[in-house]
């Protein structure tokens, strides 16, 4: 059974910087996209970052430039780096990961459980 779970999340103040992590465990045979997305109160979730196995990034337009993600194929982690935070980014954040179970022969969409992260003063 494939698991994601999420850290990193917390309080902090506008301006400052978190940094989520998440780990992929369970029985998995390759992990291909792995992204972050974000649902605020009242909100729609919406993709923040995503990077294919090869590396390429795409970021949603509200956090170009302030935050960046990353992974980690030997660690099956996925990291995401946020600077210049602002109110507006108070969420709870999700990983998720496109990846194939070695008893499958396809890939599958799995979803973390999710970080709370807080931007206020």
């Amino acid at each position: 059974q494939v698991q994601l779970v999420e850290s990193g999340g917390g309080l902090v103040q506008p301006g400052g910087s978190l940094r989520l992590s998440c780990a992929a465990s369970g029985s998995i045979a390759s992990i291909f996209a792995m992204a972050w997305y974000r649902q605020g109160s009242g909100k729609q979730r919406e993709l923040v970052a995503a990077i294919t196995g090869g590396g390429s990034r795409s970021y949603g337009d509200s956090v170009k430039g302030r935050f960046t993600i990353s992974r980690d194929n030997a660690k099956n982690t996925v990291y995401l780096q946020m600077n210049s935070l602002k109110p507006e980014d108070t969420a709870l954040y999700y990983c998720n990961a496109n990846l194939r179970e070695r008893v499958a022969t396809t890939s599958s969409n799995y979803w973390g459980q999710g970080t709370q992260v807080i931007v206020s003063s």
